[in-house]
């Protein structure tokens, strides 16, 4: 039989962790391989990237069936079914898409984070509609929001020590002067005025920044940030970063646009946004390259 889609997969792979013990992805992978009685040919299929065809749709079931809280994840590989996913599967559901899939908030709301990075007048139901280069800009915007996603959920397991040396790693990347060794400097000073670490804006160090790194779920308010600008000028300091993991209420971020302390907004969608932009915590998977004709190749003298 052929690959199956991951429409098709989504209901097998839950019925595999059914008994509620934690499973390895490449363990279920192993047993829906069997479940489709697939052939070690097409076990071996690529996209021309070098992707595997199967692994790749088993990745997005799961994902599907994650975000909509059926399963969960333990640890890096490792996940178990949900007591959500329990009723569904008691409920003995002939199969499960994304329609089905849309009665869940969580899933509606990580459809809707994919949208709002796409065209507004493209419905990404209807891919015949699009042009060949609209719907690989829809796919690339889809897969990149879900690694967003992932990123910030690692993030947020590592320790606020780690967190801030993330920080800073990513600010070097990003064109800040300095070293490590000279970023590092404050990092980590607890009761240091609510500085979490320091990095120079140029190579020569004419002008420093401040850093303030917040690992938090709850929406960051404007005391935070009233708290930060009084340190910033206990520092007699000009320019500071706030990253958080979370959000900024619409009162912090006005309060930061009117004091004439320079004080720049991170928040956890931009944060992983810059990540994936300056390649911190992540490697590139496969590169796909869009060419066309070279014009000038084909005029005649």
């Amino acid at each position: 039989m052929p690959i199956p889609n991951y429409e098709s997969i989504m209901l097998p792979l839950l019925k595999q962790v059914a008994d509620g013990k934690i499973h390895s992805l490449q363990e279920v992978r192993e047993k829906l391989a069997d479940h489709f009685k697939l052939t070690s040919d097409e076990l071996r299929l690529r996209f021309p990237s070098g992707t595997l065809v199967f692994n790749n749709r088993v990745a997005w079931a799961k994902t599907y069936l994650k975000q909509s809280g059926l399963i969960e994840n333990l640890k890096r590989g490792h996940f178990c079914i949900t007591k959500r996913g329990l009723e569904v599967l008691n409920s003995n559901p002939p199969g499960i898409d994304a329609d089905y899939l849309n009665q869940f908030p969580e899933f509606r709301a990580f459809r809707q984070r994919n949208r709002k990075k796409q065209k507004e007048d493209i419905d990404i139901k209807h891919h015949e509609e699009l042009t060949p280069e609209e719907a690989i800009e829809t796919a690339y915007q889809t897969i990149k929001e879900e690694l967003k996603r992932e990123l910030l959920e690692q993030i947020k397991t590592c320790s606020p020590a780690f967190f801030e040396r993330l920080v800073i790693d990513l600010l070097l990347k990003m064109g800040y002067g300095g070293s490590l060794a000279d970023a590092g400097k404050a990092i980590g000073m607890s009761g240091d005025g609510g500085i979490d670490g320091i990095i120079k804006e140029d190579k020569l160090g004419l002008e420093i920044v401040y850093i303030q790194a917040k690992r938090w779920e709850n929406t960051v308010s404007r005391p935070e940030i009233q708290k930060f600008a009084g340190a910033l000028q206990g520092k007699r300091a000009r320019k500071g970063i706030f990253i958080t993991t979370s959000s900024f209420s619409d009162r912090a971020k006005e309060y930061a646009r009117t004091i004439d302390t320079r004080i720049i907004l991170i928040d956890g969608d931009l944060l992983t946004e810059l990540m994936i932009d300056y390649n911190v915590g992540i490697s590139t998977k496969t590169n796909y390259e869009l060419k066309r004709i070279d014009s000038d190749y084909f005029i005649e003298d």
